[in-house]
């Protein structure tokens, strides 16, 4: 898998799907040649949802919910509920981990296709909980922070999972 986070051109766009598809990469190769034993483990004491497959999951969803239900202001459909709002990280355990990361990577295209044929100053259909709506901007923005803070934790639960280091 090749990453780069050089973009091919300077303007605002091109830098910002730049960093977001670099840290969508990374996250998946976090996950090279790893089973799905490995993957489903929780390895940190204090936090039982926190494997290497709820990650993938929660960073598939997380997209999904900013652009989807926040940007276009569609339903939400997420796996989360009222009574379980981690379902995301729950349920991801039961799923392989190449069906997990298949999804995230075709959902990131589709994704792509939206940024794409929107102006970066678009606001959301949705208004965040402080009440303003978001721009395209700061929603690719806060997606790249989102990704790259949770790849940190990938990593530190690969290395916990079989000692592979330096993805």
């Amino acid at each position: 898998m090749t990453r780069t986070d050089t973009p091919p051109a300077r303007d605002e766009r091109t830098q910002l799907t730049t960093f977001l598809d670099y840290v969508r990469a990374t996250a998946r190769a976090k996950c090279e040649e790893l089973s799905d034993e490995d993957a489903r483990k929780a390895l940190l004491p204090g936090s039982p949802l926190m494997t290497l497959s709820g990650l993938i999951n929660h960073l598939r969803w997380v997209e999904y919910y900013w652009f989807r239900v926040v940007f276009l202001g569609e339903e939400d459909e997420g796996p989360w509920t009222d009574e379980d709002p981690d379902r995301e990280m729950r349920i991801a355990v039961d799923i392989p981990l190449s069906r997990l990361l298949d999804e995230y990577a075709e959902q990131s295209a589709r994704h792509n296709e939206l940024v794409a044929a929107h102006d970066l100053d678009t606001r959301a259909q949705r208004k965040r909980g402080d009440g303003e709506a978001a721009d395209l901007r700061w929603i690719l923005l806060h997606l790249i922070e989102e990704t790259a803070r949770h790849n940190g934790h990938l990593d530190i639960l690969r290395e916990l999972a079989d000692g592979r280091t330096g993805v």
